[in-house]
């Protein structure tokens, strides 16, 4: 089983429109950040972890063909503006595809996308989603266990997401005690670092490394990067066990 990183950008990737700054200038590919998503794959199943508004670019250059189920973080833009391109995953069979998220992220959905739930016939296509609450409870989406964490982004509380001995956990602000212990045992940790410099919706990337500190696992990659952060320059800085994330990155998962 394993987690490929799809995108590992912030919210207007990298490099970002209108600005000039060596990181969005830089040739080099690990700065070409799309915005964050993740993909989980076993022999049997794909899971796609927050469909965003780079969807389509990042399924293509997957290959994406076949998706099982989709796993949203919580409902900003840049993490589910992509819902619309869900569409071709259904549009040659008569099921829905199983989409899991809190009441929160799914009431905006609904809301955002209404054009998607209506009844009756339409002359367009549009994605078929089957809404499915996750309350906390660990569930079995396939052969993949999935443990939801309780996380802040803000004042609002999303989730992240436990498979096996990778955690994966993007747009924290704050974590909950009770979420650290369902953190035990970790060995790859996938989490938000927006900057250096502090934001009141987004771990920094110090924040980020005193949550890697406590988790204590093998390994720690940062995503949700902004173009502050420069790939090689920012490994540079960091423990040897720590680094960027980048979109393409393979990280496997023991369940």
């Amino acid at each position: 089983m394993q987690l490929t990183i799809l995108g590992c950008g912030g919210s207007m990737g990298v490099p970002m429109m209108a600005c000039d700054c060596a990181v969005c200038t830089s040739n080099e590919p690990r700065n070409q950040r799309t915005r964050t998503a993740g993909l989980i794959q076993s022999p049997s199943t794909t899971i796609l972890i927050d469909p965003g508004p780079d969807l389509r670019i990042q399924g293509l250059r997957q290959g994406l063909s076949q998706l099982d189920a989709v796993l949203v973080t919580h409902p900003h833009q840049d993490h589910i503006g992509g819902i619309d391109d869900l569409r071709p995953f259904t549009l040659h069979s008569q099921r829905s595809l199983p989409l899991y998220a809190n009441q929160f992220t799914l009431d905006r959905i609904r809301y955002q996308y209404d054009y998607a739930f209506a009844s009756g016939e339409s002359a367009s296509t549009r994605p078929s989603l089957g809404l499915n609450l996750l309350d906390g409870s660990a569930l079995q989406i396939g052969d993949v266990p999935i443990i939801p964490l309780p996380i802040e982004h803000g004042n609002w509380q999303i989730l992240g997401f436990r498979i096996g001995d990778l955690a994966y956990m993007t747009d924290v602000s704050h974590i909950p005690e009770p979420t650290f212990d369902l953190l035990h045992g970790v060995k790859r940790l996938v989490i938000g670092a927006l900057r250096h410099e502090p934001h009141p919706l987004h771990f920094t990337v110090a924040q980020a490394l005193a949550a890697v500190e406590r988790i204590q696992p093998q390994q720690a990659f940062f995503v949700h990067t902004s173009h502050s952060l420069d790939y090689a320059l920012e490994n540079a800085s960091l423990p040897s066990h720590v680094q960027l994330a980048y979109d393409g990155l393979v990280l496997p998962i023991q369940v």
